[in-house]
């Protein structure tokens, strides 16, 4: 039984990644999808492609070999956008390395996204 789809997909993905597949499946659900287009847009992963199987669906995401890892932050820390520095070296191995994808008030966006716009959220994932 599923609790954290955030983390099953993430796991899905990274273990893919580690014994060189082209393409993994994960479950569906409309917050994993705004996480995957993220993760698109910032050259992580390639394509990917709803498959409806009768129930909450799946998706079948493409892989590049670019991810080193990537996990789910639990729990959901709330912080402000004054605050990703610390957030940055507890995550991410190097500055201006990785993303760490929060969700705010605007919809999900990176941490990078979240600093232009000067708001804070709720923590979600890194990637690097």
């Amino acid at each position: 039984m599923r609790h954290d789809t955030i983390s099953d997909v993430l796991s899905i993905i990274k273990n893919a990644e580690m014994v060189g597949k082209k393409e993994c499946i994960t479950p569906a659900s409309n917050l994993v999808k705004q996480m995957l287009f993220i993760m698109q847009k910032e050259g992580y992963i390639g394509k990917f492609e709803f498959i409806d199987d009768g129930r909450s669906g799946k998706f079948k995401i493409e892989l590049k070999n670019r991810i080193n890892n990537c996990n789910s932050i639990r729990p959901r820390y709330a912080t402000k956008y004054t605050e990703f520095e610390k957030w940055e070296k507890r995550y991410l191995p190097a500055r201006d390395f990785g993303i760490i994808i929060l969700s705010t008030d605007k919809g999900l966006m990176t941490h990078k996204e979240a600093k232009e716009k000067k708001v804070g959220g709720r923590l979600i994932a890194y990637v690097y």
